[in-house]
C-alpha cells in the first residue's frame, strides 16, 4: 500500500542536486563517478531493491501462513490474532510521513538499508518467544505418553487421576497457579510486526524515485515493472515456507521427537512457526547488505542532463505555471501547496466514490486473505502444511497473472477511464458472483459427540458444556476442558477417552488402542462397547472433492479479482488533477491502511471466534484458543462477511461508472460546440493515454503479494 509515497516524495521535496546548467552537472557527474567506481550503476540499485522487495513479501505473507501456529502456540484467540497482523500497518503509519518528505533529502540508499536491518529486527523479534516460554504442552491422556501400562481413562476412582488433570484442577489453582512464561508472550509477536512495518517504510517510495531519478526514461518503467515481479514471487516462496516449517514440530532440536504423540494432522499440532522468522530474518539482513555501498547520488544520464525536470515531474505542472516552475522546485512553500486542496480534492466525486469503494472492498480482501488458511484447515480439514502449500504454488501466480492481464488488456485494446472504470467493476462483480458459489462448496460438521452430535447420534441442539456429558460417562471424573480427542470405530470423535468412557487403554504414543469405551457402542450396538484409537475422525468422504472445487473455483476467483486492480488504479490517476495527484494518492494510501489494512483482521477474527464449539483451556486457567469450529457457521461468517462487503464496494463502483458516464455524455456535448476537453474527460487522446509512463509504473496496487 506505499504506492503513492513515491509522488508524495517528488512533490513535498526537490532535489538539492538539480543542475541549473550543463557544466554544473557535468562536475556533479563526474564526482559521483569518481567515487563510485564499482557499484554506483543503477542496475546494481535495481537488483538491490529486488532482492529486498522479494524479501519483505516473504516475511509479510509468511505470517499469513502462521497465523494458525500462533494462535495455537500462544493460547490466543482469532481476534487477538487479527490485532497482531493489523500492527504492521499501524508500525508503517508512524513514519510513512517522515520518510517521504525527508527521505529524499538525505543518504536514501543508506536509509533503505537501516529499514532493512529494522525490518530484520522485528523478524527476529517475532521468533524469539520461542526460545524462552519453554516447551509446547498439548492435552494428552498419561497412558499415551508415558508407558505402556493399562491405566483407566474412565477415572472412577480419583486417587487414580492423571498428573496432567491434576495441574488443571481447581485445587491447583486454589493453590496459587503460578503463570505459565509464555502467557503474555504474545506481546513480543506484535511488537515484532510493529518493527517490522517501521522497517519496510522507506522501501517503497526511497527505491522507487531513486530509480526515476537516475535511470533512462524509457527504462524507468521497465525497472520498476522488474520491482513489481519480484515482488510477486516473494510470496510464493514465503507461503511455501510456511508449508515446509508446518510440517515440522514446533519444538525440533528441544525434545526427542519420539515422544510426541500428535501428529501434523491433529488439531493440537503446532508447526516449527519461529524457524522460518529466523530464515526471513537472515534474508532481510543479506538484503540489506548492498544499500550500504551504493552512492547517495548516481551521475545523471545523457539524455536527462539538458532538461531542468523529468517528464514525470512535468505532469504536475500545468501549463499556466511552467514559466514559473525553476523557483517552484526551488523552494516550496507547504501552506501554499495546502491551501484550497482539501476543497478541491474532495469535491471530486468520482475520487470519493472511487475511495470509498476500494476502503471497502479492501476490508474485503485483506479479511478474506488474512483467515484464508484457517478457513481452509477448518473447513476441508487439511493440514497448515498442506493448506500453505496449496496458497502459495497456485493462488498467488493467479494473483500475479491476473494484475498482469489487466495491464495488457488496458494496453492492447487502448481503453479509456470510462473503459477502465467497467474493465474495474466487471472483474469485482464477476470475482464475488464466483466466491458466492462457494457456499454450496463446504463440508459438514464432523461427528463430534457431546457438540455436534449427541450420544445417541441425533443432532445437537443443546448447550455443548452439558451435553459433553451423557449416561455413558455419568459413572467417570471427567473434565469437560480437556480436549483429547480419538475417533470410536464408529466413526465419531470423542473429546476425551474418559468422556468416550473408555476403561482400559493398551499400547502408548501415538498407537494408544481404547477398550472397553462404553460410549462408543451406543449408537449402533447400546449392548456392546467398542475400542477407539487416539486423534480425531477424517472428515466425511465428500470433504476431499468439495477441497478440490473449492481450489478451482478459488484460483479462478483469485485472476478475475486481479484483473481490474491496474484498470482501478489508472481511473484513479486519469481522473485527479495534475497538481492533485500527489496528496490525492497520499490520502488514498492513508485511508486504506488505516480504514482497511488495521481493522480488518480484527473484526473477521472476532467474527470467526463466534463460531467456535470447543474452546481449549489454558493451564492455569482462562480461555484459550478454539479447537473446533462449526463448519457451517464458519463458512456462512467467512464468506458471508467478504461478500456484504464486496457487494457494498460494488454499488459504489457503480455509482463511479454513473458519474463518468454523466460527465462523458457532458463532455461530448462541449465538444459538439466549442470543442473544448475536461479535465477528466474519459475521450482523451488514446495515444497519450497508453503511451503514458503512469500505465505502467503505478500498475501496483497496495498489497497485491497477498491479495488471494
Amino acid at each position: 500500500m506505499e504506492i503513492s509515497s513515491k509522488e508524495n516524495t517528488q512533490f513535498f521535496s526537490y532535489n538539492p542536486v538539480l543542475p541549473v546548467d550543463r557544466s554544473s552537472c557535468k562536475s556533479e557527474s563526474s564526482a559521483s563517478k569518481d567515487t563510485q567506481p564499482c557499484c554506483g550503476g543503477i542496475k546494481v540499485f535495481l537488483g538491490a531493491l529486488s532482492f529486498v522487495y522479494f524479501a519483505k513479501a516473504l516475511s509479510g505473507s509468511y505470517l499469513k501462513s502462521t497465523i494458525t501456529q500462533i494462535e495455537r502456540r500462544f493460547d490466543i484467540p482469532s481476534s487477538l490474532v487479527g490485532v497482531i497482523d493489523g500492527s504492521f500497518e499501524i508500525g508503517n503509519l508512524l513514519i510513512i510521513i517522515l520518510v517521504s518528505y525527508f527521505g529524499a533529502k538525505l543518504h536514501r540508499p543508506r536509509i533503505i538499508g537501516a529499514g532493512c536491518l529494522i525490518m530484520s529486527a522485528g523478524t527476529f523479534l517475532i521468533a524469539m518467544p520461542q526460545f524462552f516460554m519453554g516447551r509446547y504442552r498439548y492435552e494428552r491422556f498419561t497412558s499415551t505418553i508415558n508407558s505402556t501400562a493399562s491405566i483407566s481413562p474412565c477415572l472412577q476412582d480419583k486417587s487414580q487421576t492423571p498428573l496432567s488433570s491434576l495441574e488443571k484442577s481447581q485445587a491447583k489453582v486454589n493453590a496459587g497457579c503460578e503463570k505459565e512464561a509464555g502467557s503474555s508472550m504474545w506481546v513480543y509477536v506484535l511488537l515484532g510486526n510493529l518493527l517490522r512495518g517501521i522497517g519496510e517504510t522507506p522501501i517503497q517510495p526511497l527505491g522507487i524515485t531513486y530509480i526515476d531519478d537516475y535511470a533512462i526514461e524509457e527504462n524507468a518503467a521497465l525497472y520498476i515493472g522488474c520491482v513489481q515481479t519480484v515482488a510477486i514471487i516473494g510470496p510464493i516462496f514465503g507461503f511455501l515456507l510456511g508449508s515446509l516449517c508446518a510440517k515440522l514440530y514446533v519444538d525440533i532440536g528441544f525434545v526427542d521427537l519420539e515422544s510426541v504423540t500428535i501428529t501434523h494432522k491433529d488439531v493440537q499440532w503446532v508447526g516449527a512457526w519461529w524457524l522460518g522468522y529466523l530464515i526471513a530474518g537472515v534474508i532481510s539482513v543479506l538484503a540489506g547488505i548492498p544499500f550500504w555501498f551504493l552512492p547517495k547520488h548516481l551521475p545523471k544520464p545523457e539524455r536527462r542532463k539538458d532538461s531542468s525536470t523529468s517528464s514525470e515531474q512535468s505532469k504536475f505542472i500545468t501549463e499556466d505555471n511552467k514559466d514559473q516552475h525553476k523557483f517552484y522546485q526551488q523552494q516550496v512553500k507547504i501552506t501554499e501547496m495546502a491551501k484550497g486542496k482539501p476543497l478541491n480534492l474532495f469535491g471530486n466525486p468520482v475520487y470519493i466514490l472511487y475511495l470509498c469503494a476500494s476502503i471497502i472492498q479492501f476490508n474485503s480482501l485483506i479479511g478474506m486473505v488474512t483467515y484464508k488458511p484457517k478457513y481452509i484447515e477448518q473447513q476441508y480439514g487439511q493440514t497448515s502444511s498442506k493448506t500453505n502449500f496449496v496458497i502459495g504454488l497456485i493462488n498467488i501466480p493467479a494473483v500475479g497473472f491476473g494484475i498482469f492481464s489487466g495491464g495488457l488488456i488496458m494496453k492492447k485494446f487502448r481503453i479509456n477511464v470510462l473503459g477502465a472504470a467497467k474493465l474495474s467493476l466487471g472483474s469485482s462483480f464477476f470475482g464475488y458472483l464466483l466466491l458466492l458459489s462457494l457456499f454450496a462448496m463446504g463440508c459438514e460438521n464432523s461427528d463430534v459427540a457431546g457438540l455436534t452430535v449427541s450420544y445417541h447420534g441425533t443432532k445437537q441442539v443443546t448447550d455443548y458444556e452439558h451435553a459433553l456429558f451423557s449416561e455413558c460417562n455419568s459413572g467417570c471424573a471427567c473434565s469437560k476442558t480437556d480436549w483429547d480427542p480419538i475417533c470410536g470405530e464408529n466413526g465419531v470423535t470423542y473429546v476425551s477417552a474418559c468422556l468416550a468412557g473408555c476403561h482400559a487403554s493398551n499400547g502408548s504414543g501415538k498407537n494408544t488402542v481404547f477398550f472397553n469405551c462404553s460410549c462408543v457402542g451406543t449408537l449402533e450396538s447400546p449392548s456392546q462397547s467398542s475400542s477407539a484409537v487416539v486423534g480425531p475422525c477424517q472428515k466425511g468422504n465428500e470433504c476431499p472433492k468439495m477441497f478440490l472445487y473449492f481450489l478451482v473455483i478459488s484460483v479462478i476467483t483469485s485472476y478475475t479479482l486481479s484483473v481490474g486492480g491496474t484498470p482501478g488504479y489508472i481511473l484513479l490517476l486519469r481522473c485527479i488533477k495534475p497538481h492533485l495527484k500527489s496528496f490525492a494518492l497520499g490520502i488514498y494510501t492513508l485511508a486504506i491502511r488505516v480504514l482497511a489494512g488495521v481493522p480488518a483482521p480484527v473484526y473477521f477474527g472476532v467474527a470467526i471466534d463466534t463460531t467456535c464449539l470447543k474452546w481449549g483451556s489454558k493451564r492455569c486457567g482462562g480461555r484459550g484458543a478454539c479447537r473446533l469450529y462449526d463448519s457451517s457457521a464458519l463458512r456462512y461468517v467467512y464468506l458471508g462477511l467478504t461478500l456484504m462487503l464486496g457487494t457494498v464496494s460494488i454499488f459504489f463502483s457503480v455509482a463511479v461508472l454513473w458519474v463518468l458516464r454523466k460527465r462523458s455524455s457532458s463532455h461530448d456535448e462541449n465538444l459538439s460546440t466549442n470543442g473544448e476537453s475536461g479535465t477528466c474527460g474519459t475521450k482523451s487522446r488514446k495515444d497519450n493515454f497508453v503511451n503514458s509512463d503512469h500505465l505502467i509504473q503505478t500498475t501496483y496496487w497496495p498489497e497485491k503479494e497477498t491479495r488471494l
